[in-house]
């Protein structure tokens, strides 16, 4: 990792720096990291939850959700904090949010995306972004911070595994020539 700081005369410094940002200190009292738990099984997760990826981020589509297309952009490795993202995971992200959010058009003609990061739910401290397309119709208690009323809804009225891996296939043929996409 480097850390990059201002120098007295204004210029850039790339300093070497050793990644202390690993989270290697949990205990029996820590709930498991649902994010690291699918990294885990990374080579076995259907296209919903590997959407797109390089060696520093993987895009899902949400799991419990009305809104085809919620995508979360997820750090590879263990991360709670923003502030510890290393320089190379802090420069593809810019990539990765501006990418989605036009792959997302694209795909679903929505006005514009919402990006939105807490990582605050239990078992979900895991840094990730959500990515959600804003649609033209969407209510009005629903915009803005009110789109997480569409999250955490029951089953019978969410995106189906089958309805996000084909809204998967959909991004990913969009995402094929973005710099950081597999």
């Amino acid at each position: 990792m480097q850390l990059i700081h201002l120098t007295e005369n204004g210029r850039l410094d790339f300093s070497p720096m050793t990644d202390t940002t690993r989270d290697t200190d949990t205990d029996d009292t820590t709930p498991p990291c649902y994010a690291c738990g699918k990294e885990a099984r990374f080579d076995e997760l259907p296209p919903r939850e590997r959407i797109a990826f390089d060696q520093y981020w993987r895009v899902a589509h949400s799991f419990n959700t009305v809104v085809p297309g919620w995508l979360v952009l997820l750090p590879r490795r263990h991360v709670t904090a923003v502030h510890d993202l290393t320089d190379a995971e802090a420069g593809a992200l810019g990539v990765w949010q501006v990418g989605l959010s036009r792959a997302l058009r694209g795909v679903t003609g929505c006005l514009k995306t919402y990006v939105v990061q807490f990582a605050e739910s239990e078992g979900f401290a895991h840094v990730h972004f959500h990515i959600v397309p804003r649609m033209a119709d969407l209510p009005a208690a629903h915009r803005g911070p009110g789109i997480f009323g569409l999250l955490d809804r029951p089953e019978s009225e969410g995106v189906t595994a089958e309805g996000a891996d084909r809204m998967a296939r959909a991004l990913r043929a969009r995402l094929h020539g973005l710099p950081h996409s597999h």
